[in-house]
């Protein structure tokens, strides 16, 4: 559970330590503005910009009852960010599985991605998409 954050982490300490940089050398407004964008791309590659996650099992069996996909997803993932951001509102429509939360989740794409754990991999009456368009996407979210 703990990986999930290094990247977030890590982007906030960086941009702190930047930041503690610029206001030594006396540019108050440099260092506001490069911790904004610090602060930014973490809150961006954090799990908090998705979602809530489900388990695979869950996410299957609402998807057959509602015809809705399941995104299999892992944060940090730039392809899952794009999808995320291209869907905006309508992300919430779809089933997300967080592969690095979820064991079932992470065997589920390793299925259907000869054994790589390829992400976005988006299910739709059980057929597998490995990386689609987000417009596609958003049709079957429709």
């Amino acid at each position: 559970m703990t990986r999930v954050w290094i990247l977030p982490a890590l982007l906030v300490l960086c941009g702190a330590a930047l930041t503690a940089g610029r206001l030594r050398d006396g540019s108050p407004a440099d260092a506001t503005v490069l911790l904004a964008v610090f602060l930014l791309l973490a809150a961006v590659t954090s799990p908090l910009a998705f979602p809530r996650s489900v388990g695979a099992e869950e996410a299957q069996r609402r998807s057959a009852a509602d015809g809705r996909p399941v995104v299999y997803w892992r944060p940090g993932c730039a392809y899952c960010l794009r999808l995320r951001l291209r869907l905006g509102r309508r992300a919430g429509r779809a089933h997300w599985v967080n592969i690095w939360r979820d064991p079932a989740g992470a065997a589920a794409v390793r299925a259907v991605n000869d054994g790589n754990e390829t992400v976005p991999t988006v299910v739709v009456a059980g057929g597998a998409h490995t990386n689609p368009d987000p417009a596609w996407v958003l049709e079957r979210l429709r």
